[in-house]
């Protein structure tokens, strides 16, 4: 298949590389790459010449997250639409029975960093920063953030990073519990296709099953969870707060929300 918003190359050892390939808008998650990330990993499913995934963005991002400039005029109910197509791509890399490596290369800032979340290895390089960056712009966590990120690192810092929306370094989402390793920049690239080789060699239906049941142990309600985040981030793309949050994003300045 050919792709438009993403690169996909396989290594003959078994290792496929999906790179986000909008390097201009920092990797922004648009419809068309979250359509193509889904039907990439729904279809990797019955490629046996694929053993592990390793997800990371071109240029110096990760992904900036969600694309503002397509939100602009959003409504609840074309939002709730545009998320579910998002919900899907979560979906596409839980359910899938083969090891997926984030190897995050810079920012992975809000849906970025919930595209990140989803993947079952995270790796870091030194540059690397995260951030849940959805109430900068009158949001609540999307794409499955609110799930995941409490089941790492607790509810109180959870809420302490949605809230504020504060970046944190790559060390410090090493400290939390969110990245498993960090890596220096000149050392990053080798390092993680060291360890994907490393899963290559490993029992392939074994290391699959092992993701299913850990999933399945502690992400059973994830379906339920995701469905109750687009009923509320429909509301909210259809707030003052959420128009306020966007015009303030592309006039660079600190945006001024109402207390309703």
């Amino acid at each position: 298949m050919t792709y438009q918003s993403i690169q996909v190359t396989l290594a003959v050892n078994g290792v496929c590389t999906v790179k986000l390939n909008r390097p201009q808008v920092r990797n922004a998650l648009g419809l068309q790459m979250r359509e193509e990330l889904k039907d990439f990993f729904t279809e990797v499913q019955n490629n046996d010449d694929v053993k592990v995934i390793v997800l990371t963005g071109e240029g110096n991002a990760f992904s900036a997250g969600g694309d503002l400039s397509a939100l602009k005029d959003v409504e609840a109910a074309s939002g709730r639409k545009r998320l579910q197509t998002g919900h899907e791509m979560i979906s596409s890399i839980v359910d899938l029975e083969k090891p997926v490596i984030a190897a995050v290369n810079g920012a992975a800032a809000g849906a970025g960093f919930s595209l990140a979340l989803a993947c079952d290895i995270i790796i870091a390089n030194q540059s690397a920063v995260f951030i849940q960056s959805f109430s900068k712009v009158g949001l609540i966590p999307d794409l499955g953030s609110i799930y995941f990120l409490p089941r790492l690192i607790g509810r109180h810092r959870a809420l302490e990073m949605m809230f504020f929306g504060e970046k944190i370094s790559a060390e410090q989402a090493h400290e939390l519990g969110i990245v498993n390793r960090v890596l220096e920049d000149h050392l990053f690239t080798d390092e993680v296709y060291k360890l994907a080789n490393q899963l290559t060699e490993g029992p392939q239906m074994a290391l699959g099953l092992m993701k299913k049941l850990v999933n399945r142990s502690i992400l059973d309600d994830l379906a339920q969870s995701l469905e109750l985040e687009g009923f509320a981030q429909a509301m909210c793309f259809e707030s003052a707060n959420f128009k306020e949050g966007v015009e303030a994003f592309f006039e660079k300045r600190k945006p001024v929300f109402n207390q309703s």
